[in-house]
């Protein structure tokens, strides 16, 4: 199963990157996040591991594997024969930025996984990008 969506976003292309990977604080704006764990130190980056709990789901390890560092980054976990990896694109547009999310699954179960759950999986993206713009057009920012 592979599934994208974007929005444009009328904030500084900065302040939406600060945002964006500043995940531990996703829960915070997100109703599809209800923890993530970073398991290290540092900022988001390349082999960054973080736990993440979401509504429905059980918990999941997901790591780093594509930074660059402005414009985005792809984070991987594995479970119960589906592999998945997230996208997340900032691109900078005249009076803004657009993001795109996009969510790939692959692996013996990714079939049936996108049969039960792909509605649901579409939904959380979805809801996270227009999340994401909300946060970041409202001024709470950081």
């Amino acid at each position: 199963m592979r599934f994208e969506t974007g929005v444009d976003i009328d904030a500084e292309a900065e302040q939406v990157w600060r945002v964006m990977t500043d995940v531990a604080r996703w829960p915070e704006f997100t109703p599809t996040m209800t923890t993530i764990e970073p398991l290290g130190d540092g900022p988001l980056g390349i082999a960054g591991r973080f736990r993440i709990k979401q509504p429905g789901l059980p918990p999941m390890v997901w790591q780093v594997t594509e930074f660059t560092d402005g414009a985005s980054f792809t984070w991987q976990a594995t479970g119960g024969g589906v592999t998945t990896a997230g996208t997340h694109v900032l691109t900078p547009r005249e009076n803004g930025v657009s993001v795109r999310l996009g969510i790939d699954q692959s692996g013996p179960l990714a079939p049936l996984v996108s049969l039960l759950a792909g509605g649901r999986t579409r939904r959380f993206v979805r809801t996270e990008a227009e999340s994401l713009k909300r946060r970041c057009e409202s001024g709470e920012a950081v």
